[in-house]
């Protein structure tokens, strides 16, 4: 009977394999993993360390780069091929960071670098172990998980579905990942559920829109300040890192960071460490990164916006998140969700609302499907969401719009085909007149203008010259760009940055023109 406890508590202890040339080295691993409760292994050279793996399952591989007759990179590759989902860490030489970037996009867990903090690989051992505990339990902890929360991502869409197996992949790991995606897709909800998979779901999960942040005040926000380190520091106070400590740090809308942020972001990620402004010394904080989106961000590198070597520190692991349009199949039970969890109570579609939800392209995604169901609420009777109450705006350039005239009542008509004739918003909409159809409600026209402008015909310039010209271009442009930014504002009850999406600008580039357009003052 003794026996038989000692023999289940033996085979209950982690068992590791240590991978490494210097005995030193070989010798500090094994005195310490022991000294955790483990059982330990040692190699010293990647043969070795092939045969221990053929005769034994381990709960972390921990592996030099180096090694007499190869690499750790091909230790990776065996493990991650074996398909025993065993994770394996690496230890770099000091400043090594592209070996360990190499090593986690081949499948590495994680990496540790020489000479080796042991507060460092005890953080790294106990989330291995971690990692190994919930595969063991997964059936019983993904059963529970579906029981007692609900379900982040919803549908049953092909796309949805290698997105989640994607998703529970990458929560294995510890590698940087960087998200992308259409404004509205779900990046951020994304990011969650893999921070949620994790052996970090426990810790906390901070999100940071990076757009919505003023520059001067990055440092301070992103790594903390000491007491006194500034006017108005009247108190130590931690940044983003620091409350992300053992947990997830995501970032979002990474490309608005600017370049000088970028290279102290940089030595952050490389270096596990951050100083508060004012203080004199480094503190080590252990976070994942996750980084999100819309932009192209090997573009933003070609245009100089977007420093190289970070790029590549974030982008170990890229992950599409599907627009909505990719997953019609999905629409359904999304919009049957979204009632429910506005409404309070149950709420339905009518056959002829869902179809024209199925029709729809969401360029705003799933956010836009839950602005347009919100919407609809407020029309709704006798809980039945009828296609009306949708008020689904066309997106296909097949008719003429009518747009309002401002202070008249005299409508212009201009093709959407021929949209190079609306005027052009100076910096919200890049010169894209057909962006400035599809995405204002309305376009607001002077009254002379839009007179003038009635009579004329299919393919002519509205600006020619005649009586109807308004007394000032740039007047009449500030006009226009002054009346959408209030409406965008009121539409987002003064949420700048919701704004700024809805503008297809970015944060700073509102924050200026409303300062330069005195908009608050006139408000």
């Amino acid at each position: 009977m003794n026996q038989s406890a000692n023999s289940v508590s033996v085979s209950s202890i982690p068992r590791i394999l240590v991978v490494d040339d210097e005995a030193h080295i070989r010798e500090l691993l094994d005195i310490t993993l022991i000294k955790m409760g483990m059982d330990v292994d040692c190699a010293e050279n990647l043969s070795t360390a092939r045969n221990y793996l053929a005769k034994q399952n381990y709960s972390l591989v921990l592996t030099d780069m180096r090694l007499p007759d190869g690499l750790g990179l091909e230790l990776v590759e065996d493990v991650v091929k074996s398909n025993k989902n065993t994770p394996i860490a690496v230890i770099t030489a000091f400043g090594s960071t592209d070996n360990a970037v190499e090593a986690l996009k081949a499948g590495a867990f994680d990496y540790v670098s020489k000479p080796i903090a042991l507060d460092q690989l005890r953080k790294l051992v106990s989330s291995a172990l971690q990692v190994n505990q919930l595969q063991v339990n997964s059936g019983k902890s993904r059963s529970h998980q579906q029981i007692g929360n609900a379900p982040r991502l919803i549908g049953q869409s092909v796309v949805v579905q290698e997105l989640r197996i994607q998703l529970s992949r990458l929560a294995r790991s510890m590698a940087p990942v960087a998200i992308c995606g259409e404004s509205g897709s779900g990046k951020e909800l994304v990011a969650r559920e893999i921070h949620a998979q994790s052996p970090r779901a426990s810790k906390p999960f901070i999100a940071v829109n990076c757009g919505a942040i003023p520059e001067a005040l990055m440092e301070a926000e992103f790594f903390g300040y000491r007491k006194g380190a500034f006017t108005g520091a009247n108190e130590e106070r931690d940044g983003f890192f620091q409350a992300a400590n053992g947990g997830t740090l995501m970032l979002d809308e990474v490309a608005e960071l600017p370049l000088a942020m970028q290279v102290k972001l940089l030595r952050a990620i490389q270096e596990r460490a951050v100083r508060k402004i004012g203080a004199t010394s480094e503190e080590a904080v252990d976070v994942r990164i996750i980084s999100a989106t819309h932009q192209n961000l090997e573009e933003c590198v070609t245009n100089k916006r977007f420093r190289r070597d970070l790029y590549y520190r974030l982008n170990v692991i890229e992950l599409k998140v599907p627009s909505l349009r990719e997953r019609r199949d999905d629409i359904a039970v999304l919009s049957e969700n979204i009632l429910h969890r506005l409404a309070g109570k149950p709420m339905v579609l009518s056959p002829e609302a869902l179809q024209a939800l199925g029709q729809y392209d969401f360029p705003g995604n799933v956010r836009e499907l839950e602005n347009i169901l919100e919407r609809a609420l407020a029309f709704a009777n006798e809980g039945v969401v009828e296609l009306a109450d949708l008020a689904l705006k066309s997106t296909k350039a097949d008719s003429m719009t009518i747009l309002p005239v401002l202070d008249a009542n005299i409508p212009l008509q201009i093709s959407q085909e021929r949209a190079e004739y609306v005027v052009e918003l100076p910096e919200i909409f890049n010169g894209d007149a057909e962006e400035v159809i599809n995405s204002a409600e309305q376009i607001y026209i002077p009254a002379e203008l839009g007179a003038h402008s009635q009579n004329q015909t299919h393919g002519q310039n509205v600006f020619a010259a005649g009586p109807g010209l308004p007394a000032s271009l740039p007047a009449y442009l500030e006009q226009v760009e002054r009346e959408i930014i209030m409406r965008a504002l009121q539409k987002t009850c003064n949420n700048k940055t919701q704004a700024a999406e809805l503008l297809g600008m970015t944060f700073r580039q509102l924050r200026y023109q409303i300062q330069k357009l005195k908009i608050e003052e006139t408000e």
